[in-house]
């Protein structure tokens, strides 16, 4: 059982720059996909940035060369350095793990609120 609990949420203003966490309990360096979701009101959860297995990253168009995601496996934590944020880019962002053998996890999830 591996707990995920996202952090560094807030409020900025366009333009600006914020950066989450996802702490783990367990072990996240051998998850087959480590991602970042949001969902914004009224829309589906998409894929915002991943890890697909121990090395390639995936990025949702809208977010490339904007956003970053890195990990840190010694401290079982996943990062994503948001830059030049946006207003569409409001969301509650959403940690996920997903390991070999069907176990799925969630965070909670941490409210990115972007103003204008």
């Amino acid at each position: 059982q591996v707990q995920l609990v996202e952090s560094g949420g807030g409020l900025v203003q366009a333009g600006g720059s914020l950066r989450l966490s996802c702490a783990a309990s367990g072990s996240i360096f051998s998850a087959n996909l480590l991602d970042w979701y949001r969902q914004a009101p009224g829309k589906q959860r998409e894929l915002v940035a991943g890890f697909v297995g121990g090395g390639p990253t995936r990025y949702a168009d809208s977010v490339k060369g904007r956003f970053t995601i890195s990990r840190d496996n010694g401290k079982n934590t996943v990062y994503l350095q948001m830059n030049s944020l946006k207003p569409e880019d409001t969301a509650v962002y959403y940690c996920h793990a997903f390991f070999r053998g069907g176990a799925n996890y969630w965070g909670q999830g941490t409210q990115v609120t972007v103003s204008s």
